[in-house]
């Protein structure tokens, strides 16, 4: 086959291995999301996807589907092969076993302890092809490639907001700012999520139930996490009590209320400040967190220069007044130089509303 036309077909069944690696967004963490797919005499004969942590990965799953048809067959995935033992064998002695004569990959593992298959493989005589379709790969695994090389989660913040950047008016009411199809999307992104933020004042105001209320979006409930102070007043309706999802608030200080919500179910930790909080969640799996606010919240990311990525829906309306609740509360930055940016901008009409997405750009 042409160099060419070996390339129109690898791109067209990677494309095929993403689509299954979309499969597990919301439901993998910490794990990456993977795709594979077994092809021989150019038909599919197996394919799968990494579906939870601590289950098989996606080659495994694809070669089982194949059988003894894996046997002189390709495999592309998503993410070179893992050449070490996790929680499940390395996939490079599965793909051995298999009698797989040719490996096409599209990401390469960032992850030091499991790097190095496709090198493996090529040492037991295995053609191996690498970066085929890496950009849209690497997009899918964002936020587990960031959390290797940062050692926190991704942050993205989102917020709806007015034309002149306001959360909520002096009297702290916000809904609905935003538009349907806005808040439609929103839930999309709580979705893919594996955790969401606010601050302390936003529970206390608003009694948010932080879940996901589209009942054809699929994925694990992501945690629901408050950040303050010092542990709030303890209210009996909260919604944050329900079995919805699990609940965790990080504060500074504990008081007497401590007690009444870790005795409702809620999870109490103490943590100086929001690197520490943040080093935590990825700690425990979660490494794809949204940043809901308030105002006081969004600007101490900001300032601490930890949001990766904004998503605003600004809708069509002005709020005004000084007292009103502004997506960055307090002085923010005294130099239009010192700004903070947004680049690789997707704007995107929503109704009335607009959606302005893209990621956050610290000056130097």
């Amino acid at each position: 086959m042409a160099e060419e036309d070996q390339l129109k077909q690898d791109e067209r069944w990677m494309k095929k291995a993403i689509q299954l690696a979309k499969k597990g967004v919301g439901t993998t963490h910490p794990n990456p999301r993977v795709g594979a797919v077994v092809v021989k005499n150019g038909v599919i004969a197996g394919e799968g996807w990494h579906q939870r942590a601590g289950e098989p990965h996606a080659e495994i799953n694809a070669l089982q589907k194949a059988g003894s048809n894996a046997r002189g067959g390709t495999i592309y995935v998503t993410l070179e092969p893992c050449s070490s033992t996790g929680k499940t064998p390395p996939c490079t002695e599965a793909i051995q076993r298999a009698g797989i004569w040719r490996v096409v990959y599209a990401s390469s593992d960032p992850n030091p302890k499991m790097t190095g298959g496709g090198k493996l493989l090529e040492a037991h005589n295995v053609d191996v092809t690498g970066g085929v379709l890496a950009e849209e790969a690497d997009r899918l695994n964002e936020p587990f490639f960031h959390y290797i090389k940062t050692g926190r989660p991704y942050v993205t913040g989102k917020a709806a907001i007015s034309l002149d950047g306001k959360l909520a008016t002096h009297l702290h009411d916000s809904q609905w700012i935003s538009g349907e199809q806005s808040r439609k999307h929103a839930h999309g992104l709580r979705a893919e999520s594996d955790a969401i933020i606010i601050g302390s004042g936003t529970l206390l105001h608003d009694n948010p139930s932080l879940t996901v209320r589209d009942a054809k979006l699929k994925g694990d409930a992501p945690m629901r996490v408050v950040i303050g102070m010092k542990t709030p007043p303890f209210f009996p309706d909260c919604k944050l009590l329900d079995d919805a999802a699990s609940t965790r608030f990080y504060v500074r200080t504990t008081n007497e209320d401590t007690a009444r919500w870790r005795d409702a179910g809620v999870q109490i930790g103490r943590a100086p400040n929001l690197i520490t909080i943040l080093k935590h969640l990825s700690q425990d799996g979660y490494l794809q967190v949204l940043l809901e606010g308030g105002g006081k919240l969004h600007a101490s990311f900001f300032e601490a220069q930890l949001t990766d990525e904004l998503v605003l829906y600004q809708a069509p309306i002005l709020i005004g007044g000084h007292e009103a609740i502004d997506l960055w509360h307090g002085s923010g930055v005294g130099r239009v130089e010192s700004a903070l940016r947004l680049e690789n901008i997707q704007r995107r009409k929503m109704g009335e509303d607009q959606m302005i997405r893209g990621k956050v750009i610290y000056p130097e």
